[in-house]
């Protein structure tokens, strides 16, 4: 009887250590959850980065772009329809994505546009005409200046601003954010800090109409 009353003390005493290893685990698990959370976030905006729409706005939709990206330019007028549908209430944020070779050089000039503060004009000129600059999903940087002509940007200072190390900042800043958040395409789409379920222009929608209704 003595040795069963052990037994069943000892069993007790194994099942409490039991539930406290995994409270504790999923208290740790809960923490490193939220930490990832938290980085995850801060890496979504940063200062620099080019944005549509008010800060204030209740649904904010971050864009990972490469300005070589064919859907990338397809889906610009879209998304520029979905904020002027809905003004005031959505704010898009674009960060630079330069996956294919040698569209870093593109963004590094839509940078030094943006220090002029033509980031949008810049953008649309190269997206609209992306298929005389950048055939093949190759882009000839050459042929970029003349689609920037007319924009009321100061050429000469682009060539220079584009080489500073500011703007090599930005950019690397960018990719290392984008491999934080495992993005590997583009475009690739966050809205309210959470990736669409799936790729394509639907799921894009049904994300955003989801937000604006507060779910």
């Amino acid at each position: 009887m003595k040795q069963k009353t052990l037994f069943t003390v000892a069993l007790i005493g194994l099942f409490a250590a039991f539930i406290v290893a995994t409270l504790l685990f999923n208290v740790e698990r809960a923490e490193e959850e939220q930490q990832a959370s938290l980085t995850s976030a801060g890496a979504l905006v940063r200062g620099h980065s080019p944005a549509f729409g008010p800060a204030d706005a209740p649904v904010t939709v971050v864009e990972f772009l490469d300005p070589a990206c064919e859907t990338c330019a397809a889906f610009y007028a879209p998304v520029k329809e979905l904020l002027a549908a809905n003004p005031g209430k959505i704010r898009l944020v674009i960060r630079y994505a330069p996956f294919h070779k040698g569209s870093d050089q593109v963004v590094a000039i839509l940078e030094a546009a943006r220090r002029q503060g033509k980031f949008r004009e810049a953008l649309e000129a190269l997206l609209a005409t992306q298929a005389d600059w950048s055939p093949h999903h190759t882009p000839q940087v050459e042929r970029v200046w003349k689609h920037l002509d007319g924009l009321g940007l100061d050429l000469e200072q682009v060539r220079r601003d584009m080489w500073l190390p500011e703007t090599g900042r930005v950019i690397a800043q960018d990719l290392d954010d984008a491999r934080l958040l495992n993005v590997t395409k583009t475009p690739e789409f966050f809205v309210n800090g959470r990736p669409l379920p799936r790729f394509g222009w639907e799921p894009l929608q049904q994300a955003v109409t989801a937000a604006l209704r507060g779910r």
